[in-house]
C-alpha cells in the first residue's frame, strides 16, 4: 500500500491524505463540509492523474519511441491519484449518508 503512495506522487498524495483527515475532522466536529472535502478530493486526484499524465507525455515525447509495456505502466501509476481521490470521495458520500437525519 505504502508503494502505491509513493508511485502516485508525494506531494498529491500527501494533500489527498491531508484531505481524507480532513473529512474524518468534518465528520466529527462540521458535518456540513463532508461533500465539499469529498468533492475538494475528487477533483485534487483529477488534478494531480492530469499532471502525472502529462509527465510521462513528456517523457514518451523526450524518448521517441516507446514500448506499449511501458506507456501502459506509466498510465498505470498516473491512474493512482484519481483512484484514491474517487474512495475519499465516496468515503465522503457514505459518512454523510450516516448522518444524515432519518425521517
Amino acid at each position: 500500500m505504502f508503494q502505491l503512495f509513493i508511485e502516485g506522487g508525494l506531494w498529491g498524495m500527501t494533500l489527498l491524505t491531508l484531505e481524507l483527515v480532513g473529512l474524518l475532522f468534518a465528520a466529527w466536529k462540521a458535518p456540513a463540509w463532508i461533500r465539499e472535502i469529498g468533492l475538494l478530493a475528487l477533483t485534487s486526484g483529477a488534478v494531480f492523474t492530469l499532471l502525472g499524465i502529462s509527465q510521462m507525455l513528456g517523457y514518451v515525447r523526450g524518448a521517441g519511441e516507446v514500448a506499449l509495456a511501458l506507456l501502459a505502466g506509466g498510465l498505470r501509476v498516473a491512474c493512482i491519484p484519481i483512484l484514491y481521490g474517487l474512495l475519499i470521495y465516496a468515503l465522503s458520500l457514505v459518512i454523510r449518508m450516516a448522518l444524515k437525519p432519518r425521517i
